[in-house]
């Protein structure tokens, strides 16, 4: 059938199984949100209050699913609008496909009004991206951003269509929904090494990330774990990867990582990284990390192997499929004096939670966890509350943690927020702080809109807590514009949105707000009151080792 360009971008999209999509129009993708008006039945649209929130809300759409997130902006300040958040999911690996309106062909490189190099601007920050010269070639360009966005390692891809091509007709011929391409395991003889160094060791961690979430390889990294009877822990981008009540899991380990994941890491004789990078905050000082363990690094993505620590063994190949080839080869076996050492860290763990009475931080999230069902997404924005809710927030099923890590992009968490919500059709919670919500809670006009119903539990201190931190430990307390001074009031500002809100200074309060917030339709802010001077611990210094953790300040 013959149809415009901008016509061709919403059927493909639809062919695709896409349901949902985030946006903003402009005057250079307004063709196509006219196709989209007669598509609407069909597609629906989430129109946000900045292209930011659209982006991270796609973002939030993928992660909660697998699936990809769509955006649409305009042209000029409309795609650059995006440029935080597709940077977003490329250091998380998301799929995410954003289309961007641009000025006719014409025009380009003659400094149009709003026209803008978007493709040139995000080639570092995409897995690929497209500039469409011909009609001909639309609907497979969608295509093909489809499959890569998801085959192996994930990312955003972006797809730059002029206005001209949106409106030349061309005929469109319905294909089926793209696969990704098959996975492949590592090679065999890999697999063979990696098996004879596990089947050695008296003292293995297995340590997972996101791209253990990605592949669906939950099952056989938790057989891998049985098999050899090894404790399991996660960087920030694994957390709900397994159930947190899982009797080895440790916890997220790193620089405010749980201490017994972070310690038993440390002692191991073998690292197991499964789909996780070894970033500074999972290591620390590079030369001084896990001095007394050898390292089986699997990763779809070769780059990683060995990028900052040293792999004994790398294998480069699909999660799932490589530890499929794995298990046969392993031996079973129990680790009893491993756990003992285990089973130390974690009644030293046990002295150093802050079991203080009253509202802190940590028992804010212990009440919030009694009001979670099996599936409520949980995003976050990005500083101190994110690494309290990382420690603390208990979940039971996968994809439930809709967090920023590569990037720690604060304004991150009520557009992921909503995209989370969306996408699972659950009430959705997120837990943010007063410096990152001052970035993003003009989407509280989007949830509201749209009847989202969104917990937001709003750690307010009246500072920039972690910078904060930071400076009280390593910056002889020089706070240096971290001290907010707002006079912002969050319940009336909710009210302003045409949400509800509350103010709670007690854990009693706090409580009745979270029934009342999780039995609202739409969006509720509840307002938890800390103190300024509350900190996230353990910490490693920056540039430190375990040798150096702090698990205690006074004050």
């Amino acid at each position: 059938m013959l149809l415009s360009g901008s016509d061709i971008i919403i059927r493909t999209l639809i062919e695709q199984g896409v349901d949902t999509v985030f946006g903003y129009p402009g005057g250079q993708i307004i063709n196509v949100y006219d196709s989209l008006y007669k598509y609407q039945d069909e597609l629906k649209h989430v129109l946000t209050a900045h292209e930011q929130g659209a982006a991270h809300a796609a973002d939030g759409y993928a992660r909660a699913t697998g699936k990809v997130g769509v955006v649409f902006a305009t042209s000029g300040p409309g795609a650059t609008n995006l440029v935080t958040g597709i940077a977003t999911a490329y250091l998380d690996s998301i799929p995410v496909v954003a289309i961007c309106g641009n000025v006719p062909t014409t025009q380009i490189g003659t400094d149009s009004f709003q026209e803008i190099d978007i493709t040139g601007i995000t080639l570092p920050i995409t897995k690929h991206n497209y500039f469409v010269n011909s009609i001909e070639e639309l609907a497979d360009t969608i295509r093909d951003a489809f499959k890569l966005a998801v085959s192996g390692r994930p990312g955003p891809i972006l797809i730059d269509v002029p206005k001209d091509i949106q409106i030349a007709k061309y005929e469109y011929e319905p294909m089926a929904k793209v696969t990704p391409f098959d996975p492949e395991s590592a090679k065999l003889k890999r697999v063979s090494e990696a098996a004879e160094i596990i089947n050695e060791a008296e003292k293995p961690y297995i340590y997972f990330g996101g791209g253990l979430v990605s592949s669906g390889a939950k099952e056989e990294m938790l057989k891998l774990a049985e098999l050899i009877d090894a404790p399991v822990g996660c960087s920030l981008m694994g957390i709900s990867g397994v159930p947190t009540d899982h009797p080895r899991f440790l916890g997220m380990q790193g620089m405010h990582g749980h201490y017994a994941s972070s310690m038993s890491m440390n002692d191991a004789d073998l690292i197991i990284s499964l789909g996780v990078r070894f970033n500074d905050r999972a290591t620390g000082n590079i030369n001084k990390f896990a001095k007394k363990a050898k390292i089986v690094h699997i990763d779809v993505e070769g780059a990683e192997l060995s990028k900052t620590v040293a792999a004994s063994v790398a294998l480069r190949g699909d999660l799932k499929c490589t530890l499929k080839n794995l298990l046969p080869l392993i031996n079973k076996s129990e680790k009893k004096a491993w756990w003992d050492r285990i089973n130390s860290f974690k009644a030293d763990e046990e002295k150093y939670l802050d079991n203080r009475e009253g509202l802190t931080p940590r028992s804010a999230l212990l009440t919030l966890n009694k009001h979670l069902g099996e599936n409520t997404p949980v995003a976050t924005d990005v500083g101190q509350h994110q690494m309290w809710a990382a420690q603390n927030v208990c979940f039971k099923t996968s994809r439930r943690f809709i967090s920023s890590g590569g990037l720690g992009t604060m304004g991150f968490g009520m557009g992921a927020a909503i995209g989370a919500q969306m996408a699972t059709n659950e009430h959705a919670v997120l837990v943010t702080g007063d410096g990152s919500f001052g970035m993003c809670l003009n989407e509280l006009a989007t949830a509201v809109s749209y009847k989202v119903p969104l917990t937001i539990l709003l750690l307010n201190n009246g500072v920039l807590g972690m910078v904060r931190q930071w400076q009280t430990l390593f910056f002889d307390k020089h706070y240096s514009n971290t001290v907010l001074n707002r006079k912002t009031d969050f319940v009336k500002l909710a009210e302003a949105f045409g949400a509800k809100g509350e103010a709670v200074t007690t854990v009693e309060e706090l409580d009745k707000a979270l029934t009342n917030a999780f039995n609202e339709e739409g969006p509720y802010v509840v307002d938890c009151r800390i103190d300024k001077d509350e900190f996230v611990l353990p910490m490693l210094p920056p540039g430190g080792s375990m040798d150096d953790i702090i698990v205690k300040v006074e004050k």
